[in-house]
Parts: C-alpha cells; sequence; structure tokens
C-alpha cells in the first residue's frame, strides 16, 4: 500500500492530504503548475467541479439543440409556404393580366353603359349579366392577388425573424460546445498527470465516498417507505437501460452506441412509450415531481441543485446513469450525488 493510501486510511475518510503527490509520488506523478491542484481531494475536486461544468453546459447544449431542431423544421415550413404563396401569386398575376386585356378589349365600359348602348336590346340583358359577373370576377382575381402578396411579405418577414432567431441559437450552441470541450481536455490534462496507482487511489476515494453516502441515506430508513414495483412502462424503460450498461458517455448523445445523462433517461422511457423532454432540467420542470419516499423503479432522479444531472431509479437502492466523459453506463447507488428530487414520467 502507498503512503498515499495508509494516510487516507489513517484519518477514516476523506480527510485534506496535507502532503502533495509531487512529494510523496515523486517517480510517478510530474510537478503540477502553479496553482493547480496537488493533492488527492484536490484533484478530486478539481475533477469533480470540471465535469459537473462540462454537464452543465451540455444539458445547455441539448436544450438548444432542440430549440435549433424546431427552428430549422420551422424554417422549412414558412419556405415551403413562401413557395406556394409565391406560386399562386404568380398565377392570380397572370389572371388579373388577361382580366384586364379583356376588359381592354371590350371597350372597359361598365356593364350598365354597354347595355344602354347595346344595337341588339333582346341580348342586352344577358350580356349585362355575363360583363357583370365578369367584372366580379375580375375584382375577386385582383383582391385575392392583393390578399396573397400581403400573405408573401408577411410569411418572408417571419422566415427572416426566424432565421436570425436560428442563427442566434447556433452560435449560442457553438458556445456551449467550446464550453463542454474546453473543461473536458481540462479534466484530462489533470487525470493525465495521475498514474496508475494515483488513479486507482481515486477511484478508491469515490468509492469510499459513494458507499458512505449511500449508507447516510439508508440509515434514514427511507428503502423502507420507496415503492418496490414499477408499472409496465416503468419495467420497459428500466429494460432498456439495463440494456445500455457498459457503452460509453458522450456528451450529446441519445443513442444507440453512446449516451449523455439525459439522453439516456428520455430514451429509456421513449422506448417505453412515453416521451419526455430531452434535457435534465427539462424533465425536473416539466414532469411531475413525487416526494423521494414515495419514489418507485422507473422514476428519474435528479441531482444537483441546478438539476444538471439525471438517472433512471430501478429499485433496492440503485440507479442506471451514464455518468460523464470517460466512463460508462453503469449501475451505482442512488445517494451517491447530490438529490435534487424525483420526477415520474409515466405519472
Amino acid at each position: 500500500m502507498s503512503q498515499l493510501s495508509r494516510t487516507l486510511h489513517a484519518h477514516g475518510r476523506r480527510t485534506a492530504v496535507a502532503v502533495t503527490l509531487a512529494c510523496v509520488l515523486t517517480a510517478t506523478v510530474q510537478q503540477p503548475a502553479h496553482g493547480e491542484p496537488s493533492t488527492l481531494p484536490e484533484v478530486q475536486a478539481e475533477l469533480r467541479r470540471l465535469y459537473r461544468q462540462a454537464e452543465r453546459a451540455t444539458e445547455k447544449y441539448n436544450a438548444v439543440d432542440e430549440e435549433v431542431t424546431a427552428q430549422e423544421k420551422r424554417v422549412r415550413t414558412l419556405t415551403a409556404r413562401i413557395t406556394a404563396a409565391e406560386t399562386r401569386l404568380d398565377r392570380l398575376t397572370s389572371l388579373a393580366g388577361a382580366a384586364a386585356r379583356a376588359q381592354y378589349r371590350s371597350g372597359g365600359l361598365p356593364a350598365e353603359v354597354q347595355f344602354a348602348l347595346s344595337s341588339e336590346p333582346e341580348n342586352a340583358l344577358h350580356n349585362a349579366s355575363l360583363a357583370r359577373r365578369a367584372q366580379q370576377s375580375t375584382l375577386g382575381v385582383l383582391t385575392a392577388l392583393a390578399d396573397t402578396e400581403d400573405d408573401l411579405r408577411t410569411r418572408k418577414t417571419d422566415a427572416s425573424e426566424e432565421l436570425d432567431t436560428l442563427r442566434g441559437s447556433r452560435r449560442a450552441r457553438a458556445a456551449e460546445r467550446r464550453t463542454i470541450e474546453k473543461n473536458i481536455a481540462s479534466a484530462k490534462r489533470l487525470e493525465s498527470r495521475l498514474k496508475a496507482e494515483q488513479r486507482r487511489e481515486l477511484a478508491e476515494l469515490e468509492e469510499k465516498e459513494a458507499e458512505e453516502a449511500q449508507a447516510e441515506w439508508e440509515e434514514s430508513g427511507i428503502l423502507d417507505q420507496v415503492g418496490t414495483e414499477a408499472t409496465k412502462a416503468g419495467r420497459k424503460a428500466i429494460a432498456f437501460a439495463t440494456r445500455q450498461i457498459g457503452k460509453p458517455y458522450v456528451w450529446g448523445a441519445e443513442g444507440p452506441d453512446s449516451f449523455d445523462c439525459s439522453g439516456l433517461t428520455s430514451q429509456a422511457w421513449l422506448y417505453a412509450g412515453v416521451t419526455i423532454p430531452r434535457t435534465s432540467e427539462e424533465q425536473w420542470r416539466q414532469l411531475t415531481r413525487v416526494p423521494v419516499e414515495n419514489m418507485r423503479p422507473g422514476d428519474l432522479i435528479i441531482y444537483y441543485d441546478d438539476a444538471s444531472h439525471v438517472a433512471l431509479y430501478i429499485g433496492d437502492g440503485e440507479v442506471i446513469q451514464a455518468p460523464r466523459p470517460g466512463r460508462w453506463v453503469y449501475i451505482s447507488p442512488v445517494a451517491s450525488m447530490e438529490i435534487l428530487g424525483v420526477v415520474r414520467p409515466d405519472a
């Protein structure tokens, strides 16, 4: 056992390890840059911070990505309607031109005057009726032409505004992408300085903390209160999530080969026949909330005060989750992270 491990065991739990990694493991770690974490708990805290920031940005990216998709659909719809309106405008313009030419050929006189000047009085009434209908028809064409022109202008304005909004959303999506990639890159650089033994010790420390948090949660007696039976849809969602165990976490992914946290939960419930919001924030905002003590298998556990992480409760105090970059979909204790609350997709 390394000196660092003995220090951890001697102090019981996640105490501040005062000895730096550079001093304790000089043979296996590079000297950290000034201001960077040097003890194992500091490294752990920094990794959590970086991955939390990446996950928050991922959920924002997912939300913007959904909006961009919806906006692109609206723009396509508006474009199709503009094309249809332009076709109608061309047809009405042609009809209006034909009506104007016909009126010119007939002398352009009102029906009453044509009636008075008719050389064949016996046909005058019939001709007047035909002329009136022709004028009404021409008026209808011109009215439709004006309406179509107005409609076309409105649709073009709407499309222009929608395109501006779409461009803004795409810029926001690109900004979130840069934030995600920056934080993941920083976390990977930090992890790259840890050698195999230190990574093992870090994993042990994280596991110990999760076990302690879970034990404290269970000691409250909450497992004696929660439901143990899932609904039919809930069982389907759990079955789907279970089949994804071992697949990698990839930010922005919703299957079939990789997932992020809300990509996994939204796809699991979609498989069960229930459409839920794509992001953990919207799942928390829109789905029915239930007290933690009343949760049942299939419910979603929302984590952290900003609702930036979500997992699927499967019973017996465990969840299936897609944790973070570099990890895989796996089963973990429900209380291994800070619980914000529980939502029920099939309430």
